[in-house]
């Protein structure tokens, strides 16, 4: 059955809000959950990267199951395993625990982002203007709101199991709410082989969205702590640059349509990496709380509209059918996502915290440059 496009558009939103709320929820306390197992920030890199290794390991199952089953079906299971997922994170009680915990909280995370952005496609293809951006906002939005719901968390002392089980049950319900109205997308398509290679110029848009997804990652990650350990922000002030990056984050991808079709794609990304990479620098040059504030802003003004804009320039692959693209462009970004936060744990017990963010700006230097060279 067939339902209007703002039915349909509803329906997307929220599973878009579900997945961000949830993400943002573990995020929020992983300072928590580091200070509960007594881990170093090494070990908590090492620990972090059983998120990405989730990820690898869905890689096969999750193009499969969207292409074969659809990602109307996939999109619901994913989004109650990552709510369940989350519950598990704030139960477990050791390192070995987290770490099993984590690899499964990354492979639900890898699978509803593949199946919820070909929902996205389909619903985009109902309207005659761009909306991708709208549903990635809503992402966002959720991470802000995760964040201020975190923060609240610890300002009352209430631990991560509580809050993750009630974050578990919303999301369960707003899955059984909006399960009908979901694109039932399983068609002739399907029958066609699940793995597609993409082109040059998909990769090079997979490329542009990893080196953004990178400092996003990080950011939902690194930043409490950075805040806590070299901003020595107190209270519930260690939350305040995730917030406002979160904050900048949704307003510019609400804005990322309009940008993008006034100035051009190729302008908007550029413009995204140089914001990125002077936020991050303001970070590192000026750890204080006030100008470390103001420099989140930036950055994540600056990650705002990459990945959504890049999706939608995959959508419009003239080798690739939209689903495909938009999964194989999904999955090279994603995997940034889940790596950098490891990658910060590594570089900070390796040199110091700082120096890992110089690292991050590198990556916003590195959207700029392949934004240039990209044929959009």
């Amino acid at each position: 059955m067939k339902y209007s496009p703002k039915v349909a558009r509803a329906a997307v939103a929220a599973m878009f809000f579900m997945a961000g709320l949830v993400f943002a929820s573990w995020a929020s306390r992983i300072a928590t959950i580091q200070q509960k197992l007594n881990l170093s920030d090494a070990a908590l890199g090492a620990v972090l990267f059983a998120l990405p290794v989730g990820l690898m390991l869905s890689l096969p199952l999750s193009g499969w199951a969207v292409t074969k089953i659809g990602s109307r079906k996939v999109v619901a299971a994913a989004l109650a395993l990552y709510g369940v997922a989350l519950v598990s994170l704030g139960l477990a009680d050791n390192v070995f625990l987290l770490t099993c915990c984590l690899t499964v909280f990354g492979l639900a995370s890898n699978a509803v982002n593949i199946s919820v952005n070909t929902q996205a496609v389909a619903t985009e293809a109902m309207y005659t203007k761009p909306i991708m951006a709208s549903f990635h906002g809503l992402w966002s939005l959720a991470g802000f709101i995760g964040a201020g719901i975190g923060t609240f968390m610890i300002g009352k002392g209430i631990l991560p199991t509580p809050h993750f089980t009630g974050i578990a049950i919303v999301t369960i319900i707003t899955i059984f709410i909006c399960w009908k109205y979901l694109h039932h997308d399983h068609n002739p398509e399907s029958t066609g082989p699940a793995f597609v290679k993409p082109d040059k110029s998909l990769i090079t848009l997979g490329l542009i969205a990893f080196c953004s997804m990178v400092i996003e990652g990080a950011m939902f990650d690194w930043s409490v702590i950075y805040f806590k350990k070299i901003v020595l922000a107190q209270g519930a002030w260690i939350g305040a640059g995730y917030t406002a990056g979160m904050c900048f984050m949704a307003a510019g991808r609400f804005v990322a349509d309009w940008f993008s079709h006034k100035f051009g794609l190729k302008t908007t990304l550029q413009v995204s990496g140089f914001l990125s990479t002077v936020g991050l620098l303001t970070v590192v040059v000026f750890p204080t709380l006030v100008p470390a504030i103001i420099g989140f802003m930036f950055v994540g003004a600056g990650i705002s509209s990459v990945v959504p804009m890049v999706y939608s320039a995959a959508g419009k692959s003239t080798t690739m059918k939209p689903g495909a693209a938009i999964a194989a462009v999904s999955t090279i970004s994603f995997l940034g996502f889940l790596i950098g936060p490891p990658v910060i744990g590594f570089l900070a017990g390796l040199f110091t915290l700082k120096i890992s963010f110089i690292f991050l700006a590198a990556m916003g230097v590195s959207v700029v440059v392949f934004s240039t060279k990209a044929k959009i």
